[in-house]
């Protein structure tokens, strides 16, 4: 049963539902255990940080911020401003000190909580020059104070003194009483691929438009366990977790992207919001291992992705009968290959797997459907309460398309085939910033995405996004992404960028798979003293151009690549190359590695 009450209502009312029924779970690390939280102890939590922030006079859409990994603290701060009807400003664990100063000045934030010694360091840091900043609130006790700082406290001490205070708790619930549709709950900073920060402002009337139009559509059940892998900056992480919250699903929050894999196995999650990103890694890990198998394993594997193939997505996607012998043959394969491979990667209880944030490339699609996991692909931006569109779970799937746009939504499209949209779950405007907010709608009312596509048998697909067209120096437009993502799914492939505008012809900056290239080299004969000196090896760069020039067949001439150089590190957030949610940043590519771009176009 789907609860549809506003968000600073929400636990209160699912605890009231489920009681003891867990509710959210995250890793000890001391014990390496997963610890449990009840839906009762997670509203009384959140009831405790309503009051504490009543108790330091938070006003009626105060903004707050909240700078952390994954934790339910997180989690429990938000909800416990909501229920006092504040704003909450999640920061990236990442972010650096000046995206934290602007984002605290151009809010004027009065409290900060933060998550662990990075946060708190790089807050702390920019204190002084966060004028209206009063306090930050640590979650995690053994971070240390810096000596000057008289003023931060531990959530414990935060909490404390309003804990049991009747007086605040009665204030609170009448402040949730009174919350309306066009409460602001979160403004969410995106970083972008052009660097330029803009606060999106998400109201009450976008999630509760959101999460029931989403629920229409997809099979989530309440038995769910969800694995919280995405930041819960990120919109799409925060907008499916709410909804899997409201349907009284069970949160296993991941502390550290890095460790995924290891908590994929010990949590044997049925869902998990995903980017395609993480796909692709699962699929060179299946490639590499088919590669190291004996001829005989190898045969079998191959075989059991293919009838996978035929069985998941010419027949049973497209809404098809598959045939008895195909069907006897997908069940002796899904019990025992894919029923091991699935089990290697803790998705063996798999209901369904939400994936957007970047182009999916058909091939690692087809691969994870081919598999048996339901990958559920869609499209959707801060701006638009995460979905657009995505695979209804009862309607004919296309490999390639982002689904079907969400009831609720008006699309329409404009020059160059833009997609513009309508709808309450599309946001009505950026924070203080009234002039980008006008330049991203029409006389219409249509809001401009800037990304490119169209309609076919009901489905969307996206073509480009018209910011990333490169135009080459003979007037050629190229579409970097469709290239990139083409590349990336070659096992010997890390990341691509590809590099085009305003040059004679196309080429791109590759960040190998070092382990693999390595190993490749050790099995020529081919001696290097560093990696350096590996990826500058006139054989190893053959090696890579030959197999991008069999992934590139399919594209017009003008659109290949024809030079490319291996780079010996991967890009970086550090070195501002990369957003917070993994997109390169090419002004900064370009810039970062103009010399290497520029050898590539010398005569």
């Amino acid at each position: 049963m789907l609860t549809t009450c506003n968000l600073s209502q929400l636990i209160p009312e699912q605890a009231r539902i489920w009681g003891d029924k867990v509710a959210l779970s995250y890793r000890d690390y001391a014990t390496a255990t997963w610890k449990d939280i009840t839906w009762r102890q997670f509203a009384d939590r959140v009831g405790q940080v309503s009051a504490a922030l009543l108790r330091l006079g938070v006003g009626v859409q105060e903004n707050i911020g909240v700078f952390t990994q994954n934790k339910p603290e997180g989690v429990c701060v938000d909800f416990g401003a909501y229920g006092i009807r504040a704003v909450t400003i999640p920061f990236y664990a990442t972010s650096s000190e000046a995206q934290v100063q602007y984002m605290i000045n151009d809010a004027g934030i009065r409290y900060v909580f933060v998550g662990e010694q990075y946060q708190y360091d790089t807050a702390f840091r920019v204190f002084k020059m966060c004028p209206t900043l009063e306090q930050l609130i640590i979650f995690d006790p053994q971070v240390k104070r810096d000596e000057r700082d008289q003023v931060s406290v531990y959530l414990d001490e935060f909490l404390a003194p309003g804990a049991d205070d009747a007086q605040l708790r009665a204030e609170a619930k009448a402040r949730a009483a009174a919350s309306t549709p066009d409460d602001i709950i979160n403004i969410l900073y995106t970083s972008g691929t052009t660097g330029v920060s803009k606060g999106v402002v998400l109201t009450q009337r976008m999630y509760a438009a959101a999460i029931p139009a989403n629920d229409k559509i997809m099979d989530l059940r309440e038995t769910d366990v969800i694995m919280c892998f995405l930041p819960f900056t990120h919109v799409f992480e925060r907008a499916w977790s709410y909804w899997c919250l409201a349907r009284g699903c069970q949160l296993a929050i991941n502390l550290r992207p890095q460790d995924i894999q290891m908590t994929l196995t010990e949590v044997h999650p049925t869902c998990m919001a995903a980017v395609p990103r993480f796909w692709e890694k699962v699929y060179a890990g299946v490639q590499e291992k088919i590669a190291e198998s004996s001829a005989m394993q190898r045969r079998l594997m191959l075989d059991a992705l293919a009838v996978g193939k035929r069985y998941n997505v010419d027949y049973r996607l497209r809404g098809l009968v598959p045939p008895v012998a195909l069907k006897l043959k997908y069940m002796f394969y899904e019990k025992t290959i894919l029923a091991l491979l699935k089990k290697r990667l803790g998705l063996e209880r798999a209901n369904f797997f939400p994936t957007a944030g970047s182009f999916i490339p058909p091939q690692i699609e087809e691969f994870v459907h081919s598999v048996g996991i339901n990958m559920t692909a869609g499209y959707g931006m801060t701006e638009t309460t995460a979905t657009v569109s995505c695979d209804w779970h009862h309607s004919p799937v296309s490999i390639g398309s982002v689904g079907r746009v969400l009831e609720g939504i008006e699309i329409s499209f404009g020059e160059q085939n833009e997609i513009l949209l309508r709808g309450d779950t599309i946001m009505k405007q950026y924070y203080r910033k009234p002039d980008v907010t006008a330049q991203a709608y029409d006389a219409d009312g249509w809001f401009h995405t800037g990304d490119c596509g169209y309609l076919k048998n009901g489905e969307l697909y996206l073509t480009d996004r018209i910011k990333d067209l490169f135009k080459t120096s003979n007037g050629k437009y190229i579409s970097p992404q469709m290239l990139e993502s083409k590349f990336v799914v070659d096992r010997y492939i890390d990341e691509v960028a590809i590099v085009a505008d305003e040059r004679k012809f196309v080429s791109a900056l590759v960040i190998p798979e070092y382990k693999l290239l390595e190993q490749w080299a050790n099995d020529n004969g081919i001696a290097y003293a560093s990696r350096r000196e590996l990826c500058a090896n006139p054989l190893a760069v053959q090696m890579l151009m030959q197999r991008i020039e069999t992934l590139q067949q399919e594209f017009a001439h003008y659109e290949q690549v024809k030079r490319i150089t291996l780079l010996p590190e991967p890009f970086s957030m550090e070195r501002g190359e990369l957003t917070n949610t993994l997109k390169i940043k090419r002004p900064v590519i370009a810039q970062n590695y103009k010399a290497e771009i520029d050898a590539m176009y010398a005569e």
